[in-house]
């Protein structure tokens, strides 16, 4: 008899802890529907993804350079066999499988900075050698959003129409791939895999107040937003440290969080600014750690989209800081629509007024949440129980069925 393969394809173990989130949900599914499977990834960051959840995996990439800024001659030439190189050897691991599937993430986003040939081209390579080698490919719960950029444009589209199967996290993603001249009609909308993830106990509402967690993020725009991606970083900081130590005058203990790697320098800027003891960042290598402090927290002020995924999800009352219409989207369907700020306009006097606005709100704020976590988290079953068709049980031959034409 033989073992169901499973191919697991994203930006995991690369230090965005929303998208290692993604993948956690996914294989305690695969694990609970399909325990004989055999299952790998293909990735950003093989030996991280081996050792923290492990399953063998595979470096996304031939050209170890491929996310340094090419320096000279032998990078650029390095870049450039390497797509060449790559698409072969996305090829061969498809073809290992007997299903494919990109868990979750904004793969289908350009709500941050990216290049075409970066991630839209390797989607795009895995979904095409899907479709010619009979192996289905699943965007189960994905994110994605409009560009201005024709290359990155084209990618997607063709990444998503050869797909085998499509769900989104937010109808906001079905919206952008149906406007970029995708047949959406049999595509459904659930929620964030991240919402079935374990949620930590809350925090001891008899003891002392918890801190104030604020989510930051090396924020400069979207992949339309390049050229003014100083001024944007610029002011980000600079109203991100004024809302910082303003709570810290008011004697406010505030916990630094970040959900990158790239977010780090961030804090040490606003520490080195703020400088005051009341100011400490926290050191979170999952989205697990992001929930438990988060727990314990008063309230969260977040940027990063799976930061504010993790505070809803525990019931934490919360504020978001949009840099994209997912954050705006998410807080709308948890009732907290009014609780926005925009991350490209921040304006620390009105970011203050909104934050004592929600503090005085947030007996009501933590009833709403409880009422919808149960209902996202429902959504996010159905969306495995739409998807254990795609997973062949042991001994089985893999569905090809739902293939469809591009």
């Amino acid at each position: 008899m033989t073992s169901p393969r499973v191919g697991l394809f994203g930006l995991f173990g690369s230090g965005n802890v929303g998208n290692d989130g993604s993948l956690v949900a996914l294989l305690d599914h695969l694990r609970a529907a399909r325990p004989g499977a055999e299952v790998d990834a293909l990735c950003g960051g093989p030996e991280t993804v081996t050792a923290r959840y492990g399953i063998p995996a595979a470096r996304l990439h031939w050209f170890r350079g491929e996310y340094r800024t090419a320096a000279g001659p032998g990078d650029i030439a390095g870049k450039g066999v390497g797509k060449l190189v790559d698409a072969f050897r996305i090829a061969a691991w498809v073809r290992r499988h007997d299903v494919v599937i990109v868990p979750g993430t904004g793969i289908l986003e350009s709500t941050l900075p990216l290049r075409p040939w970066g991630m839209p081209y390797s989607l795009f390579l895995v979904c095409a050698a899907g479709r010619l080698l009979r192996t289905p490919v699943a965007l189960v719960g994905v994110g994605a959003s409009e560009t201005g950029s024709r290359p990155v444009r084209a990618l997607t589209r063709w990444a998503a129409r050869l797909a085998a199967y499509r769900s989104y996290r937010d109808t906001l993603s079905r919206d952008a791939i149906r406007a970029m001249g995708v047949d959406t009609r049999r595509d459904e909308v659930y929620a964030d895999l991240v919402f079935t993830l374990p949620t930590p106990p809350p925090g001891d509402s008899s003891g002392p107040p918890g801190p104030v967690c604020v989510g930051v993020m090396d924020f400069g725009g979207s992949n339309d937003e390049r050229d003014r991606a100083d001024e944007l970083r610029r002011r980000y900081l600079d109203g991100m440290t004024r809302f910082v130590r303003a709570l810290a005058a008011e004697g406010r203990p505030v916990r630094l969080l970040t959900g990158d790697d790239v977010d780090r320098p961030v804090t040490e800027a606003i520490l080195e600014a703020v400088d005051s003891p009341l100011v400490t960042a926290a050191a979170t290598a999952s989205l697990g750690d992001l929930m438990k402090e988060m727990a314990v927290a008063d309230t969260v002020v977040a940027t990063r989209y799976h930061n504010l995924v993790c505070a809803l999800k525990v019931g934490t009352p919360a504020l978001a800081v949009s840099y994209a219409a997912k954050s705006d989207r998410l807080m709308a369907d948890m009732g907290l629509g009014e609780h926005c700020h925009p991350a490209r306009e921040i304006d620390a006097g009105r970011l203050l007024e909104q934050f004592r606005a929600l503090e005085r709100d947030r007996a009501a704020v933590r009833r709403t949440l409880t009422e919808r976590n149960p209902v996202l988290a429902e959504r996010v079953r159905r969306q495995f129980e739409a998807l254990n068709p795609l997973l062949p049980a042991s001994g089985a031959a893999p569905d090809h069925a739902r293939q469809e034409t591009p």
